[in-house]
């Protein structure tokens, strides 16, 4: 039976590793002739800086608030030629409506439900390619380096989640649609390189925590580097996860699903996965911003594969330490070391 853990955007539980063929376009090498993908710079709030944007019921029937300055092109590489999402990396399964097709991707708006088809393809695609090119899946062991299916507007709630049915990502609609943001399919995909590196991961209230705070920190780490790649602007705070989900049902600006720079320590815990998880988040955060984005998920996410189901603060900050001085030595060590004591995390 199926488990469904509500995991912030949900969550999780066991895989099966569902691998199609693929033939063309492969990777980078091939964007000049991958077909072009149109789709947010993240998400618009970060593109454009704009706090007041809102989802205005998709912009149907309506003029759309979200501006075309927020959209861009970009490939859509690792295709496997059949003319629809499906790829070496991610295919969409299933979605409302009719199903996207590869060569009109650069033609969808936000107010055509295939363009959360898109969104959620490319987004996936990159950050197993951002993964690839950390080194795992050669020198390092493969993460998720699997088909990962995906379903577009499938789940009538405000929320998205990762279950362990097919091992699938399934993205809600409600408010703004999750696959509208880039940093909600980041964050779910997050869940999936965490069940892929550790099968049940997050069977206790800590690591449940330690899954939320990855989730957000992927996002914001692979989001970033796209921006990077890319040339994209950046015009909102770097540490705000999802803030154009969160146009939805939060009031204040910036609008924040959560940050990852929370001053929260390990004394602040209210048994709370998301509330709990800013803890985490802020050291994984400390470590990118000490060592640099590549070295601190090298170890990051190197260091997962050392977590059990159950792992929690403690065992999961050692095991991060210790993976840091194995990989790059004693005084990258210290510095994620110093990063967990600062969150108040005992025994470190």
């Amino acid at each position: 039976m199926a488990r469904r853990t509500s995991r912030g955007l949900f969550a999780v539980a066991t895989a099966t590793a569902a691998l199609t063929a693929f033939t063309t376009l492969t990777g980078p090498a091939s964007a000049d002739t991958a077909p072009q993908a149109r789709l947010f710079m993240v998400n618009p709030v970060q593109s454009t800086g704009d706090q007041h944007l809102t989802d205005a019921k998709d912009g149907k029937g309506t003029a759309d608030p979200v501006p075309a300055s927020a959209y861009a092109t970009a490939p859509l590489r690792g295709l496997d030629g059949s003319g629809g999402l499906s790829g070496r990396w991610v295919a969409v399964r299933s979605d409302t409506g009719a199903s996207a097709k590869a060569a009109d991707a650069g033609t969808y708006g936000r107010h055509d439900d295939r363009f959360e088809q898109v969104m959620a393809y490319f987004w996936v695609n990159e950050a197993q390619e951002y993964l690839q090119g950390l080194g795992f899946g050669t020198e390092l062991p493969g993460v998720n380096d699997r088909v990962q299916p995906v379903r577009i507007n499938q789940w009538g709630a405000d929320n998205s989640y990762f279950t362990d049915k097919k091992a699938e990502i399934r993205f809600g609609k409600g408010g703004v649609d999750d696959a509208e943001d880039a940093e909600v399919i980041l964050h779910e995909y997050g869940h999936a390189v965490h069940h892929a590196q550790v099968p049940g991961f997050g069977s206790s209230a800590e690591a449940g925590a330690i899954g939320e705070a990855f989730g957000d920190y992927l996002a914001v780490t692979v989001g970033e580097h796209a921006v990077a790649t890319y040339g994209w602007p950046r015009r909102a705070d770097l540490a705000c996860v999802a803030d154009w989900d969160a146009v939805a049902y939060t009031s204040t600006a910036p609008h924040c699903l959560r940050r990852i720079d929370s001053d929260k320590t390990y004394a602040d815990k209210v048994g709370q996965v998301h509330a709990d998880g800013q803890i985490w988040s802020r050291a994984l955060h400390d470590i990118r911003a000490a060592l640099g984005a590549r070295t601190a998920d090298r170890i990051i996410i190197n260091a997962q594969f050392g977590f059990a189901p159950d792992t929690g603060f403690t065992d999961a900050a050692r095991t991060t330490v210790a993976t840091a001085e194995r990989m790059y030595g004693r005084n990258a060590a210290g510095t994620v070391r110093a990063a967990f004591q600062a969150r108040g995390i005992p025994g470190v």
